[in-house]
């Protein structure tokens, strides 16, 4: 029997995905590398080709002429095939960071892409990253769909690796998008982004009361570690560092002068 996972499966009207062969602790069952395109055009867009893994990278290249390579944010686990991928298509890559577009130029908060017979609306989410963007499919089922990237996860919560504040104003513009379906980097896909969202926010703000009720009992120069020790007490060793980096934003944010 041929392994279905080893091809393109569809994931909405105008996506199918391909999952890359890096699961882990950060990447859940790996990361998932969507192929955007409506069901009558010959070309595709990829979004995050992924990993530096050769089978990955061939089976994307013969699912359609790859007219375009959108990246949602700087990751390894997103770019690090991103070179090789662009050599193998002739396709250019695009980016909100500079440093991660090859023959293509950034991409910009609100631009409208059409390609492959779509159209794709850039959301600039910093938060993640300060470079994480989400890409909005209007015309991708009744509701449309957004691809998240790591702003939002089909399972879990994501870390923080940019600013908490522009964090939660990122998952405020998603939420106003309405009850899109979440097209994730990693994990299974989920129905309803407007409620995602507003689960995410609960989330965030019942972890920055754990974080100041921690400070309360380390006093306002708390450390990182300390903090963390105590908010992630039941957390798995394989993913402290990503704790801390969520951890070391909440302070940030409780810091900050308002």
């Amino acid at each position: 029997m041929p392994d279905d996972s080893a091809r393109p499966q569809r994931t909405s009207p105008l996506t199918r995905s391909l999952l890359a062969p890096n699961a882990g602790p950060m990447t859940l069952d790996g990361t998932n590398t969507y192929l955007i395109g409506a069901p009558d055009s010959r070309s595709i867009v990829v979004v995050d080709p992924g990993p530096l893994d050769e089978g990955h990278l061939s089976t994307l290249a013969a699912s359609g002429r790859v007219e375009l390579v959108l990246i949602t944010h700087r990751h390894a686990d997103h770019t690090a095939a991103s070179e090789r991928f662009a050599a193998l298509t002739n396709a250019p890559i695009r980016a909100f960071d500079p440093a991660y577009c090859v023959n293509g130029d950034p991409l910009v908060d609100g631009e409208q892409l059409s390609a492959a017979g779509t159209s794709i609306r850039v959301v600039a989410t910093p938060g993640h990253t300060d470079d994480s963007i989400c890409l909005h499919l209007p015309g991708d089922g009744l509701t449309g769909s957004v691809l998240t990237g790591d702003t939002i996860l089909g399972r879990g919560t994501s870390i923080i690796d940019g600013a908490l504040a522009d964090y939660l104003a990122s998952l405020e513009a998603l939420r106003a998008l309405g009850p899109a379906t979440v097209l994730p980097a990693h994990g299974p896909i989920l129905p309803d982004l407007a409620a995602i969202c507003t689960a995410y926010l609960a989330h965030r703000h019942e972890r920055l009361d754990q974080v100041r009720a921690a400070l309360a009992t380390f006093g306002s120069e708390a450390t990182v570690a300390e903090v963390t020790d105590l908010v992630y007490a039941q957390m798995d060793a394989a993913v402290r560092l990503a704790a801390e980096a969520s951890v070391r934003a909440q302070l940030a944010y409780l810091r900050e002068p308002r």
